[in-house]
């Protein structure tokens, strides 16, 4: 495997995916009925910014560093609450947290014990990582089949509750295509759960191309939700640094936009380089 997160863990694109999924996670615990977290791509669980990776390649300055330096007014405060929580201790020698936590440590902190996590990770390392950084915990069940081949044996959960997140690193040769594939499958199996889709955004054609596939499998509603910190200098792990990232939400849960509305503009200018970040939040397709 040629991507490693751990260069990236903590980044603007991190911070975005994992407050929105905190936030996505939070309103379906209000209801008191059990609920399943399906993660495809879960990776290690939790990165230690202190390790070789994050040194080498510290974007966790530009993403959670800078975060957790701002002083937000209350209401963005209360909406990033959980998430903050959720990061853990803070090293205030070193001006960081002691570790970032993946979506997989995310939901281990924000979920309920009638709650189940349902983790993939194909890569035996990252697996391994995986195991040990999340202990024992009767919720989880952690496998090393290929996520999307998991995620249709997955779906529908028992529960009928849950939120699937679908976040791979798209190095491999049309991982695009096969998001959109697993996606149609699952939607045909339970066509009301709730999706949670990561992209990083390199091509503009090729991204509408993926937004227009993913509308043409004809969800119910579809929220577009996207991140452009300006121009990045290229690293030594980093030649090409990625500046947009995007999400997308089948079946939102409900009230997820007018939060993601209120968090963009804060996020945007916290996060810019240069003057130059925007954002998107829309509905792609809106709810019937």
């Amino acid at each position: 495997m040629n991507y490693r997160h751990a260069f990236h863990a903590g980044n603007f694109s991190d911070v975005l995916k994992h407050i929105l999924l905190s936030r996505a996670l939070l309103y379906l615990t209000r209801k008191d009925q059990p609920l399943r977290f399906i993660d495809t791509h879960a990776g290690v669980g939790r990165y230690d910014l202190g390790g070789d990776a994050a040194k080498r390649s510290p974007e966790w300055r530009d993403g959670i560093g800078r975060l957790l330096k701002a002083k937000p007014p209350a209401e963005i405060s209360a909406l990033l609450a959980p998430y903050l929580d959720a990061v853990g201790a803070f090293d205030a020698a070193e001006g960081r947290p002691l570790s970032y936590p993946g979506s997989p440590a995310l939901a281990q902190a924000l979920l309920r014990p009638q709650d189940r996590i349902a983790l993939c990770e194909a890569h035996d390392e990252e697996r391994e990582g995986l195991v040990a950084a999340l202990g024992h915990d009767a919720r989880l069940s952690i496998t090393g089949t290929d996520g999307y081949v998991a995620l249709n044996a997955y779906v529908p959960p028992k529960e009928r509750r849950g939120l699937v997140l679908i976040d791979p690193p798209y190095e491999a040769t049309h991982e695009a295509k096969r998001v959109e594939a697993a996606l149609g499958k699952a939607l045909f199996k339970w066509p009301r759960g709730v999706y949670m889709l990561w992209r990083p955004i390199k091509d503009e054609a090729d991204d509408r191309h993926f937004l227009n596939s993913i509308a043409a499998l004809g969800v119910g509603s579809l929220l577009r939700v996207e991140l452009d910190v300006g121009p990045i200098a290229p690293g030594p792990n980093s030649p090409n640094p990625l500046r947009r990232t995007g999400l997308l939400f089948v079946n939102p849960p409900f009230g997820l936009i007018d939060e993601a509305k209120a968090l963009m503009p804060y996020l945007t200018k916290l996060l810019t380089r240069g003057g130059e970040g925007s954002f998107v939040c829309d509905w792609l397709r809106r709810p019937e």
